[in-house]
């Protein structure tokens, strides 16, 4: 367990970083409290905006095992803890959005194609009539760096969990079906200014000596795409996400034990993008 009042400035802004705790539970939570398994895929945060959240994080397309992870977690705690209960409206929570299941299902989806192809503002409203919400990175309030959107119920009450679940998993879908042929459009009728700006941004994360933090992100979204469309060859999906995360400014203070100026953190990025991509290249 870690006691956030307890934490450094810099060990919480990685915890938010990771996704491990919530920028309400970093910034504002008085008495606030995390529990994080070994793996890293649980973490339990106490007095955020509700007395308990219990969070499951898994890659790729687990709601199911997800929800199944933190349901044996919930019935642990239940069995000691004693819930406030209401049995026609639920679980009476302290954030009143979250009463009823208590259960926020969500996807973290890179959409770069339906960004650049202004689709968005279509699907978006859309989306939200279906009762779910589209966010940023970090949630609630945040920006969609990257082009990574957290899609997300946006009500608990009169709903099952499964229902939930099974709602999310229908929206998402159609989601990935749409960014699917908004890529393919792209392909067919924008390929060479498609691949400008795969190779524009392969080139200046190659060789930049100073980046900020919002530009990388952006442009490491642009190598993904290239990557997956099959434009960059020897280069993995992977280590882009793995860069997304390592060259956020929590990330890249801790790496240097020390408090870093936003200029020594651009150089930093810098160097540890084209270390990282000079190593890729020759292991490709």
């Amino acid at each position: 367990m870690f006691h956030v009042d307890d934490m450094k400035a810099n060990e919480k802004r990685v915890l938010v970083e990771k996704h491990l705790i919530s920028p309400h539970l970093a910034d504002h939570a008085k008495h606030g409290a995390v529990l994080l398994d070994r793996d890293q895929s649980v973490s339990i945060m106490v007095n955020e905006e509700d007395h308990l959240r219990i969070q499951c994080l898994l890659p790729g397309f687990q709601l199911d095992e997800g929800l199944k992870k933190a349901s044996n977690i919930d019935d642990w705690v239940e069995k000691r803890v004693t819930y406030a209960f209401d049995e026609k409206r639920g679980y009476l929570t302290s954030c009143p959005t979250n009463v009823g299941t208590g259960l926020r299902a969500s996807v973290m989806m890179h959409l770069p194609a339906l960004a650049m192809t202004q689709q968005l503002n279509r699907i978006l409203p859309a989306i939200n009539q279906l009762g779910l919400v589209v966010r940023g990175i970090y949630g609630e309030g945040s920006e969609a760096l990257g082009n990574l959107f957290q899609v997300s119920n946006q009500l608990t009450l009169g709903k099952s969990e499964q229902d939930i679940v099974e709602d999310l998993q229908g929206v998402v879908a159609q989601l990935i079906q749409q960014e699917r042929v908004a890529r393919q459009l792209l392909i067919e009728q924008s390929k060479l200014q498609l691949e400008d700006r795969v190779y524009r941004s392969f080139g200046i994360l190659a060789h930049s000596r100073m980046i900020e933090s919002k530009e990388a992100t952006q442009r490491l979204s642009n190598v993904r795409l290239g990557i997956d469309l099959g434009l960059l060859k020897g280069l993995s999906g992977n280590i882009l996400n793995e860069l997304m995360i390592l060259t956020q400014p929590g990330f890249l203070q801790q790496y240097a034990q020390e408090v870093l100026t936003p200029e020594q953190r651009d150089e930093r990025r810098a160097t540890l993008i084209r270390e990282r991509l000079k190593l890729e290249e020759q292991m490709g």
